[in-house]
């Protein structure tokens, strides 16, 4: 299901990106003390209080006068950096774009500054809005500061959230409001039968024609220039009785080769889309082979545990060589894609239709294997199995214990595995742990999820919990 989205919005140099990567835990966005720095909108998924969200930080909103037309220089509150004059209206442009999208926006204003006119001139453009907007006074480090911060009660926006997002001081209390304004996570009924299938690649690797020859029409537009496609596309169809939605995507460029505006706010939407999507066919383009991008591309589908079937389009226009030598391609694939060893490989041409009817039953038997449960007799006797062949590497003295492994989720398949203590655990041996159970189980196209939890002897009741591998990437 969808997370909500939450956008950093305001004027230039308020500290936008220092509270995006407070937020998010870590270093994501560019600080500067020269304002212009964030041009392109930057998104990640932060949590708290086991709400998870997903946050932008925008460009800084300068404010043009009437009098300025649009593309020339304004007269700006504080000196940009000299590159950043011309996208100056396409900043602006993408950030009302991550406003239009946002289910709750963060107005960051400046304590130490003090109300500006392009404050209020941001003030009035949130108001057209019907969104929900926290005024928030950043760069509050002191009582004197948090004092000067009560005069944007002047812009009739409700409570001032002082913060300090260098310090970290305020920013809690805030978040705790934000969780409790963010809309509940709820699959939408209409949708439940049906099988989401997202089209992601590089722009240009055939994206729409593979969706076009999978629906037998001219569904979605075609071109042979890059970026046609701005939008996630929504199609259903039904294959022999199974409902599916086709979501056609932006092609995703690496970030320095994002323009800012409308491109950027469409990959912003491909990452979104992948939030309700089962499984995602990663589309690689024959004649150029495995790139750094499309591995990428496969790191962001693998975060969000979605299942995947890498599909390697225009093979109909590779050399008689390559096609004779098709395990050596697949095998640079598939070093290009070590973290996702599990994946199916699917040779096609979306153009001349080649092997493309492989794809939609590729993509149902994956669906099977995500929502695959495994009984606890067989999975327990199979890790203990492994254990007694392959004992864990002693630490310190001390050596893992199993007590016992269960899986309490689907979709992607989660297991908990109950032991004496998480920290004794080699990441080598959880991915051994991993590797027997798909000798047996083999989950096809679909990452496994894997925590473990101390397992305390008197009460049962877990005490400890260990980052896995998966999610310290």
């Amino acid at each position: 299901m969808p997370k909500p989205l939450v956008a950093i919005v305001g004027r230039p140099n308020v500290g936008k990106s220092t509270f995006f990567n407070r937020v998010v835990g870590e270093r994501r966005a560019v600080v500067s003390d020269i304002p212009g720095t964030t041009r392109d909108r930057i998104f990640a998924t932060a949590e708290w209080n086991g709400s998870p969200f997903l946050v932008v930080d925008t460009g800084g909103i300068e404010v043009l006068p009437p009098n300025v037309e649009k593309g020339l220089r304004p007269i700006l509150q504080a000196p940009l950096a000299e590159d950043s004059i011309p996208y100056i209206p396409l900043i602006r442009a993408q950030a009302e774009a991550a406003i239009q999208e946002a289910d709750l926006i963060l107005f960051l204003t400046d304590a130490q500054t003090g109300l500006t006119g392009a404050d209020r001139e941001i003030a009035d453009l949130l108001r057209r809005t019907e969104k929900p907007v926290l005024l928030v006074a950043n760069k509050a480090e002191s009582e004197s500061r948090e004092m000067q911060a009560l005069e944007f009660y002047e812009l009739g926006m409700g409570e001032v959230y002082t913060v300090s997002a260098i310090h970290g001081s305020g920013v809690a209390d805030l978040l705790d409001v934000v969780v409790d304004l963010l809309p509940p996570q709820s699959p939408e009924p209409e949708d439940d039968e049906a099988v989401h299938i997202a089209i992601l690649g590089r722009p240009n690797v055939g994206k729409s024609s593979l969706l076009n020859k999978l629906l037998g029409e001219e569904r979605a537009i075609v071109s042979p220039v890059a970026g046609t496609t701005r939008d996630a596309l929504d199609t259903a169809m039904e294959w022999e009785g199974q409902k599916i939605v086709l979501i056609d995507t932006a092609g995703i460029r690496r970030r320095g080769k994002i323009e800012p505006g409308v491109e950027k706010y469409s990959v912003l939407r491909a990452a979104r889309a992948l939030q309700r999507t089962d499984v995602a066919l990663l589309l690689i383009d024959a004649t150029e082979g495995i790139t750094a991008q499309d591995t990428h591309i496969a790191g962001i589908i693998a975060e969000e545990g979605v299942s995947v079937v890498v599909v390697v389009n225009k093979w109909d226009a590779v050399d008689a060589e390559t096609r004779a030598n098709r395990q050596q391609f697949e095998d640079q694939v598939r070093e290009g894609l070590k973290f996702l060893s599990y994946v199916p490989l699917l040779f096609i041409s979306a153009l001349t239709g080649l092997h493309v009817n492989q794809v939609i039953p590729a993509v149902l038997d994956i669906v099977d294997a995500r929502y695959q449960r495994l009984p606890s007799g067989p999975l327990n006797d199979l890790i203990r199995e492994a254990m007694a062949a392959h004992p864990p590497p002693s630490k310190r003295g001390k050596r893992l214990h199993i007590h016992y492994v269960t899986q309490p989720e689907i979709a992607p398949p989660t297991f908990i595995f109950f032991v004496n203590d998480p920290e004794l655990l080699h990441f080598s041996y959880e991915r051994f742990l991993e590797n027997c159970i798909r000798e047996t189980y083999p989950f096809p196209g679909t990452p496994i999820r894997m925590t473990f939890l101390q397992h305390r002897e008197r009460s049962g009741a877990p005490t400890k919990r260990k980052k896995t591998a998966e999610n310290k990437k």
